[in-house]
């Protein structure tokens, strides 16, 4: 399951806008390569709508059958914003509702994006 989380409009390069969905996965533990130490977090991606904001606040809380998958990209660099750290990812995250089926996901968010929110 995934619970939708916040919205925004968003500005396409024509100058028209629409609304995306922020959608966040459940919490899972992860251990960390460098320290060893747990730590918990959570996926986040964004999909386009077809409504106003007025429906997309109202759907706030909401929860979604599916997933939030990680998804192979072309590499990126990502700043740590709190170290200054700038490290070299490849991968992104995605909605689907079947998981087995990756080809389908929906909407992308590369991390860089995930961690400006």
């Amino acid at each position: 399951m995934v619970t939708i989380t916040n919205f925004n409009e968003v500005e396409r390069k024509d100058g028209s806008k629409f609304i995306s969905l922020e959608l966040t996965g459940q919490a899972e533990l992860i251990q960390s390569q460098t320290t060893n130490k747990w730590y918990a977090t959570v996926r986040k991606c964004r999909i386009p709508s077809t409504f106003d904001a007025n429906i997309a606040k109202a759907m706030i809380g909401q929860r979604l059958p599916g997933e939030i998958v990680k998804v192979i990209c072309e590499p990126y660099d990502f700043v740590n914003k709190q170290t200054g750290e700038v490290i070299k990812l490849q991968h992104s995250f995605a909605y689907t509702q079947d998981p087995a089926k990756q080809e389908s996901f929906i909407g992308h968010t590369r991390v860089m994006e995930v961690a400006s929110m």
